[in-house]
């Protein structure tokens, strides 16, 4: 289990060097924009805040592998120039309400080798894009502020699973299956929300969700 007082002293570490000064605990939940009573129950339980430290990894380019495993970053050059994703900080994959999807604001989100073997041999690492989650409405499957990889090779609907896809109304992530009619149910994980019919022409479908990243509830 990664400790999550150690990940917090690396944090310093980090945020020390690039304000020349002391850093506390309430500096680092500022950077992670968490309050200070939710950090400090994170500290107590052992809670990483792993969608929070992945956005801050990403501003800060800093290696994952070093943040919580303690390897050397000079020694992954070789892994993590080959393995690497698009991941919008900036972007929500709405389970309810919806956004906008532009292909141009992503940063490099570097991942170790052993990571893609967790979202499938046959998931091509240039075809993977990583968004955040906003809502309840795939609960409890995906949770609000989940880190979710999606692989734009797969797009094509007839095969039952969690797809993200646009429609007039914006982007969303919601499970899809083909009825007999050729049309598409929309479903929400979550049975507080309808199922939706749609027509097939009427969404665009941008990828196949493959993994996530985030805790559990």
């Amino acid at each position: 289990m990664i400790d999550v007082l150690k990940v917090i002293e690396k944090l310093k570490t980090v945020l020390s060097e690039e304000h020349n000064r002391k850093i506390f605990d309430k500096d680092v939940a500022n950077e992670l924009e968490i309050s200070q009573a939710n950090f400090a129950t994170m500290k107590t339980r052992n809670k990483i805040p792993y969608s929070n430290i992945l956005d801050f990894c990403a501003i800060k380019k800093i290696s994952i592998n070093w943040l919580f495993y303690g390897q050397d970053p000079s020694s992954l050059i070789d892994s993590t120039d080959k393995y690497w994703i698009k991941f919008f900080p900036s972007l929500n994959l709405s389970a309810g309400g919806g956004g906008e999807h532009n292909d141009e604001d992503f940063e490099k989100l570097e991942i170790p080798h052993y990571f893609t073997q967790i979202l499938g041999s046959s998931s091509k690492m240039e075809n993977m894009q990583a968004i955040r989650v906003t809502g309840d409405s795939m609960e409890p499957t995906l949770n609000s502020g989940n880190i979710i990889f999606l692989d734009t090779s797969k797009c094509d609907p007839s095969r039952d699973g969690i797809y993200a896809f646009s429609s007039e109304n914006g982007l969303f992530v919601k499970r899809i299956q083909k009825r007999v009619d050729g049309k598409l149910d929309i479903i929400s994980d979550n049975k507080e929300y309808p199922k939706q019919i749609v027509d097939k022409n009427d969404i665009k479908i941008i990828g196949k969700i493959v993994g996530l990243f985030g805790q559990i509830y």
